[in-house]
């Protein structure tokens, strides 16, 4: 069994001293590869250090929508340089809207739709964060869409309805849960976990933020990915190596990974 983490950031300092155990734990949890998302492009240099160190990291570059004040017209040419700079960025963001933190919804619908245009522009995927903002975003992609093409890309750490789901599944995106769906009060995000089509469904951590049941209040961490996967599989009535499989195929679809020279093939191969 394989499962992967589609969006992580053990760059931050608090994962600073156990980098080693950290990704030891998430061999032996089977976590066979990481997204690691991106908040600015200050980051890229630390998160790029981390994929040098472990190979199966992935990663992404861009701007979050809580950052967007940091935005230039310079900011735009460095993310689309730094996203051509290196085979393993695969994927734009993490990008989008958040209105429950910040006001500045005309800015941040500017930068999400430059980080739109360069998603479209190499191809790749968009990392999509959005927080009291469904109506807004919906409408920002229908936009995009229709004047510019579609573009692939993850709701990630989905808590949205099972109507808000469904605008994002028919815009074609894939949507990621994380620890919040194991929530004893979170029935909204279980429904929208059990509709999502099995070819468009991801787990992922967020980590350090939102430690699932029965990690709750601690610090998150890759491995704990598995606990996500374990309560959606209940959640949707299949056994978590079917989940397992069907994300991971998901996974490597979206983001065009490959597992098969991943560092941790021989734990895996020696674990199971």
């Amino acid at each position: 069994m394989q499962l992967i983490d589609t969006h992580v950031h053990i760059n931050f300092d608090v994962f600073a001293e156990e980098l080693d155990a950290l990704a030891a734990r998430w061999r032996e949890a089977q976590v066979a590869h990481l997204v690691h998302s991106c908040v600015e492009p200050e980051e890229f240099a630390s998160i790029k250090a981390i994929a040098d160190r472990f190979s199966e990291v992935s990663f992404a570059v861009g701007l979050h929508p809580l950052d967007v004040d940091k935005w230039t017209q310079t900011m735009n040419e460095e993310i689309l340089a730094l996203a051509s700079s290196d085979r393993r960025v695969v994927a734009i963001g993490e990008t989008g809207l958040d209105f429950y933190k910040a006001d500045n919804e005309a800015l941040q619908k500017e930068v999400l739709k430059a980080q739109l245009t360069i998603a479209k522009q190499l191809n790749k995927p968009v990392i999509i964060h959005c927080r009291d903002a469904a109506v807004a975003l919906r409408e920002v992609l229908q936009d995009f869409w229709e004047q510019y093409g579609s573009v692939r890309g993850v709701m990630h750490c989905w808590d949205g309805t099972s109507e808000e789901t469904q605008w994002f599944l028919d815009l074609g995106f894939y949507i990621s849960f994380s620890g919040i769906v194991t929530f004893k009060n979170a029935k909204d995000i279980q429904e929208s976990a059990k509709m999502v089509s099995s070819d468009r469904l991801l787990v992922e951590t967020d980590c350090p933020f939102l430690a699932p049941t029965p990690k709750r209040g601690k610090r998150n961490e890759p491995a704990y990915v598995r606990y996500i996967a374990e309560y959606v599989a209940n959640l949707r009535g299949v056994a978590l190596e079917t989940l397992a499989q069907q994300t991971t195929a998901n996974a490597c679809r979206l983001f065009g990974l490959s597992l098969e020279h991943t560092a941790d093939t021989k734990v895996l191969a020696n674990s199971r």
